[in-house]
């Protein structure tokens, strides 16, 4: 039997050991996962190459956790959304980490589900954002929850591709073995339109009545894919939506100005977005 270690309502499924074998990093090579200190390990790798929002940082959307306009608690994606739709979107949303474009965050949001890199490329990607999502899940699952007022997860969910890709998504691929919860099916609207705005119709979702649903994306640009689903999580009478979201995409430029990169904003493994309000 493969034993299971379970953790704030979800379980990894493996050898969970209290001493970690040597993980090989060079080039970010793909490594069987052994256990919690591996996947730690994987994750302290990424780390000095990462940024991500602190909570209460300075000039962060209240919402997505990115830039925000000037003189405004939100950005311009997020005030537009919340104007349309108060009280169908996501009640949290927290990034893992920025994806400033051209960095290695960013780049392995791209080849774990991309089939132009090798096979090794994309294996090594993934096992890189698999360790980072799983051991958020682990450390911060708590802070989740305490914002979001729930007890936790009843069901969890991934946000689709508005093209409607076919088979498993990658993201779900990723993570599915290693989480116990049972998953809410999200559809998107037939026809395979690429949408770029909030739509109530952009996908649909079977009846899910006072569900709690943590629902994960890999790439946030403006929220509307993820909030498009969180409004038909809610239709389908879910209670709640968290939303995690691996990396919260900005342009190299947007994150000099705003001062969000590794050095001014680095990732901190033990933090994230909303940690003050588990303390």
């Amino acid at each position: 039997m493969i034993p299971s270690q379970n953790v704030r309502g979800f379980a990894y499924v493996g050898a969970v050991r209290e001493l970690g074998a040597a993980v090989e990093l060079g080039a970010f090579r793909a490594v069987p996962l052994a256990g919690w200190p591996d996947l730690r390990a994987l994750v302290r790798a990424q780390a000095p190459l990462l940024s991500a929002p602190r909570a209460g940082g300075p000039e962060l959307c209240e919402i997505c956790h990115g830039p925000a306009g000037h003189g405004s608690p939100r950005c311009f994606p997020c005030d537009l959304h919340l104007q349309c739709a108060q009280g169908s979107l996501a009640d949290v949303v927290v990034p893992v980490a920025f994806a400033v474009k051209g960095g290695s965050h960013a780049r392995h949001l791209w080849q774990y589900k991309s089939a132009r890199p090798p096979v090794g490329t994309r294996d090594a990607a993934a096992t890189m954002l698999r360790a980072l999502l799983l051991v958020f899940l682990r450390d911060h699952g708590a802070c989740l929850w305490r914002t979001a007022r729930i007890a936790g997860p009843t069901h969890l969910a991934v946000v689709p591709t508005a093209r409607g890709r076919p088979g498993v998504h990658p993201l779900r691929e990723l993570v599915e073995d290693y989480l116990t919860v049972p998953w809410a099916e999200l559809s998107p609207r037939p026809g395979g339109e690429q949408v770029r705005d909030l739509d109530p119709d952009r996908f649909s979702a079977g009846p899910l009545p006072g569900a709690r649903v943590l629902m994960i994306d890999d790439t946030w640009t403006t929220g509307s894919s993820a909030q498009s689903a969180a409004m038909a999580l809610r239709r389908a009478g879910a209670g709640s939506v968290v939303t995690v979201v691996l990396g919260r995409h900005i342009r190299r430029a947007e994150a000099a100005t705003a001062g969000l990169g590794p050095g001014a904003m680095p990732f901190r493994p033990r933090s994230c977005a909303v940690h003050v309000a588990a303390r």
